[in-house]
This record gives C-alpha cells, sequence and structure tokens, in this order.
C-alpha cells in the first residue's frame, strides 16, 4: 500500500504552476490574435487605399494535364494593349503560354526577365506568349514592358474577360500564375506563383514535342 502524501506546500506549488502556465498560454494565444488582426487590418486598409499593392502569391505547385483530362479549348476574346483583337482561332496550331501579371506583384517582377528569355528561346518554334495584365493603366504596363524589355503582348484585362475564360484554372487573387496551351487551345500545364525557368522550359517543350 502507498502512504506516501502530497505536503500541503508542494500542491500549492504545483497549483500556481498550473495557473501560471495556462495563463501563459492565455496570453500567447491573445498576442497571436491581436497579431493577426493587426495584419488583416492593415490588409484591409490596403485594399481600400486602391494602391493594387495587395496579392496572394501563389506556391509554384505545378499541374500537368494529360491530353486525355484537358477540357474544352479556352475561349479567349480580349484587347491587347496595342488594340490588337485576339480570339479562339488565335490559338489554335500554336502553343500558347499565358502569364498573368500586374506591375506592383514583386514576383511578376523577377520572372518577367525570364518569360521574355524563354520567349526568344521558342519564338521560332511557333510558341506565342501573351501576358494578361490584370490591373494596370496602358501606362503602367508599357513602363513595366520597358523596363524588363518585354516583346511578347500584354491584353488589358482590368474587365477581366481572359481571367473569366479560364475560369477554375487560375485562381482570381493568384498572382503571377501562368498557363501553357496545347495546340488546339487547351490547358496543358499551370504553375501558381512564381515560375522557374527549368520547370516552364520543360512544360512548353513537352506542349510543343506533342
Amino acid at each position: 500500500m502507498d502512504n506516501r502524501r502530497t505536503s500541503p506546500t508542494t500542491a500549492s506549488t504545483a497549483s500556481r504552476r498550473a495557473v501560471l502556465a495556462a495563463g501563459g498560454a492565455a496570453l500567447t494565444a491573445l498576442t497571436l490574435g491581436l497579431s493577426a488582426c493587426a495584419q488583416e487590418d492593415a490588409l484591409a486598409k490596403q485594399a481600400k487605399a486602391g494602391d493594387n499593392k495587395n496579392y496572394v502569391a501563389g506556391d509554384g505547385s505545378v499541374t500537368e494535364f494529360t491530353a486525355a483530362d484537358r477540357k474544352a479549348a479556352v475561349a479567349i476574346n480580349g484587347t491587347l494593349f496595342n488594340g490588337t483583337p485576339v480570339a479562339p482561332a488565335d490559338f489554335q496550331g500554336k502553343v500558347t503560354v499565358l502569364n498573368f501579371w500586374f506591375a506592383a506583384c514583386a514576383p511578376c517582377r523577377v520572372e518577367a526577365p525570364i518569360l521574355e528569355e524563354l520567349h526568344q528561346d521558342f519564338k521560332d518554334q511557333g510558341v506565342q506568349f501573351f501576358g494578361v495584365n490584370l490591373r494596370d493603366e496602358k501606362g503602367t504596363a508599357e513602363a513595366f514592358d520597358k523596363t524588363f524589355n518585354l516583346t511578347y503582348p500584354s491584353f488589358d484585362d482590368k474587365n477581366g474577360g481572359v481571367l473569366l475564360a479560364v475560369s477554375g484554372l487560375v485562381p482570381p487573387g493568384a498572382v503571377p500564375t501562368t498557363l501553357v496551351l496545347d495546340k488546339q487551345g487547351r490547358v496543358a500545364s499551370r504553375v501558381l506563383g512564381e515560375i522557374q525557368k527549368g520547370t516552364l522550359k520543360a512544360l512548353i517543350t513537352a506542349a510543343v514535342a506533342e
């Protein structure tokens, strides 16, 4: 039979420790909650300010769709910043790269030179590149192109027409997102977030080889 007993002093000390531990946990939870609220408030203020700097960056995940799993060709009707109209027929017979971007998006600025390099690498193979600008005025978009020496055109998609045409494949807030369309205008692959040159090159190469 165990005759050990807990002294009042020991019990009191244990009780105080339990209270302090619980208090510490509560304080931590409160601090995290306040921090989250502060971040949320900052984002809310930023959005209300209308400076277009808020965005949700993807995680760089890559999705490839086998030919059997691809949906119908995208039905894109839009206008480039240079005034050229683009219709679904313009995507037939060519591999197309669509990059969704806007000027204040930091990852978009990082990947812009890579996209131009790949555009130069593949243009002789009939691959066409289009940017899809979701927010900027013409002057801002043209300044971006000049800064990064981009030679491929971009859609003026502030009205969301191109984005709507690829609904379900490009999350509205995930910028940048890049799609590779096969020669039938179907989405063959997608990169959510900042691209890696080797990865996108492999995706384009695969589409060209089909």
